[in-house]
């Protein structure tokens, strides 16, 4: 994980959201179980007449510049174990000797890369179903890649631990497990039968896990997410997955630091660790790409709409919280569920040329009832964040929790 002052759930709300504050644009993967076993795809794109081509083309090649990021996965990841080999060289022999299996680990972690890369392949295979290509688009050949591009990529790889495998369990037990809970106990006045008639919105889903676990839980749930990183990571597990643990992954072969035994770092996670194709009869399960004031807060249709509203790690990657927690209110329905739980760690702080509006958590929680929220249930939760089980270094958040009721 990242210091003290970051960490790795920003899903790239910094540079994207930075980039495409002003404009609308949705894109909704749309899982139908009605029949049990449906998986259709769908992907709807609102750019209205009064929007710029220079605007498209920002996002288009924003999204490529994330594709070529995951394209020099390999090459970047094995440049920088080319580089510990060549620091291994530089010592003189009578050190070499001294630590025999250096270099053998390095051949290991050069067969972890390949097998990453594998997995990357298929992720990126379907980047048409996002964006409309053109031939300018096709030229962001040019677009200059950072470390900072490359590191969101091995977070990603990270991500699906947490959301996917049988090693995030853990950190999905300490955080999702109880809002799914709640959230069961706040309608369990419906039958389980009947749970599809309720509409529960989950912002900032990442790689989709919570909201596909309210769905498996027999709700109608809709994930949103800006990133691109994210979605296309989970369309790659939600849609690409037809089995329980179908694909090897090796997350911590990009940092040796804070390692107890030199095989921790070629640990595995087997993905995903549940069917993604299974979801209840009469279950409408879609992720929605977009940032989620523009495709929430803009449309009418979502007022008044959605029975629940889950955030989980999101509202702390606000420019303005007001925004956020006026849209929350806006869209659940009167008498509407508000589930949080999350640290305050803002990701707009210290960013130059953004706004970033900075609370308290007492501050937060007296603006959502100025706003109009009546606070039923608070607490808090420790949780880790993507956390290496292995590692000698874990940052721990005291997680603000909450069950909040539109009045």
């Amino acid at each position: 994980m990242g210091g003290p002052s970051s960490h790795d759930h920003d899903h790239d709300q910094h540079q994207h959201q930075q980039q495409h504050q002003h404009q609308e644009h949705s894109h909704s993967h749309d899982h139908d179980h009605d029949n049990g076993h449906g998986h259709g795809h769908e992907h709807s794109h609102e750019h209205g007449d009064h929007y710029e081509d220079d605007d498209i083309h920002e996002e288009t090649l924003h999204f490529h510049k994330i594709i070529k990021a995951f394209s020099q996965y390999k090459s970047s990841a094995m440049y920088a174990n080319h580089r510990r080999r060549t620091d291994f060289y530089s010592l003189p022999e009578r050190q070499q000797k001294l630590l025999p299996s250096y270099l053998e680990r390095m051949e290991k972690v050069d067969e972890a890369i390949e097998a990453n890369y594998e997995i990357i392949k298929i992720i990126c295979e379907d980047q048409q179903i996002f964006l409309d290509m053109s031939d300018r688009a096709k030229n962001a050949a040019a677009l200059r890649i950072r470390q900072q591009d490359m590191e969101k990529v091995q977070g990603t790889i990270k991500q699906f631990v947490r959301d996917w495998s049988t090693g995030g369990k853990p950190e999905r037990d300490a955080i999702y497990a109880p809002m799914i809970q709640e959230l069961k106990s706040r309608f369990a006045s419906v039958p389980v039968d009947q749970r599809g008639q309720i509409h529960v919105l989950v912002p900032g889903s990442g790689l989709g896990r919570l909201a596909f676990d309210i769905a498996h839980e027999g709700f109608s749930a809709q994930g949103n997410e800006f990133s691109y990183y994210m979605l296309l990571a989970s369309n790659f597990v939600l849609n690409k997955s037809s089995r329980v643990n179908q694909y090897k992954i090796y997350p911590y072969i990009h940092s040796f630091s804070n390692i107890v035994r030199p095989e921790d770092v070629l640990t595995e996670a087997w993905i995903p660790d549940v069917d993604p194709t299974e979801i209840p009869r009469g279950t409408d399960f879609s992720m929605v790409a977009g940032d989620f004031l523009e495709v929430y807060g803009q449309e009418e249709e979502n007022f008044g709409k959605w029975d629940a509203v889950v955030t989980c790690f999101f509202i702390d990657t606000a420019k303005n919280i007001v925004n956020y927690l006026e849209t929350i209110h806006k869209i659940l329905k009167k008498g509407g569920i508000w589930i949080n739980a999350g640290p305050l760690l803002w990701h707009f702080e210290n960013t130059a040329h953004e706004i970033s509006i900075e609370l308290s958590l007492e501050e937060v929680i007296e603006l959502a009832k100025t706003i109009g929220f009546k606070f039923e249930v608070q607490g808090t939760r420790k949780s880790t964040y993507m956390a290496n089980p292995h590692g000698m270094l874990k940052y721990v958040y005291e997680c603000a929790t909450w069950t909040a009721v539109k009045i």
